[in-house]
């Protein structure tokens, strides 16, 4: 049977400075625990601790431009671009250049606390 959803779950968001986190789909929103779908609008200067997910996250960029920074390499993800970080990868989100971003991520299996193991 089909699951309407009617409207997101505001999520609070690591990082500073602090940036939105709408939920369709996931543990929250839905009782999803086999994908979590959101919407992300962070704020220019914003950044968010280093993180080793036990789950592969699909992103999406709308606008602006997401800052991706893994172990060796970086990546400047623009608007209408995506990037797929596997888990067990070492990965720091942030949104430096002026207009911040806005952003879907796709993970699977749905996002958890217990399972993004952030840097203090």
């Amino acid at each position: 049977m089909a699951t309407f959803i009617q409207k997101p779950t505001s999520i609070e968001a690591a990082g500073q400075p602090p940036k939105s986190i709408e939920e369709f789909i996931g543990r929250v929103n839905s009782g999803t625990e086999a994908v979590s779908i959101a919407r992300m609008k962070s704020p220019s200067g914003w950044l968010e601790p280093g993180q080793t997910p036990e789950f592969d996250e699909h992103t999406v960029v709308l606008q602006g431009t997401l800052h991706v920074k893994l172990k060796d390499t970086a990546f400047d993800v623009a608007a209408g671009q995506a990037i797929i970080v596997k888990a067990g990868e070492w990965v720091q989100y942030s949104s430096p250049g002026p207009a911040g971003a806005e952003y879907i991520a796709v993970c699977l299996p749905a996002f958890s606390p217990e399972t993004v193991h952030r840097e203090e």
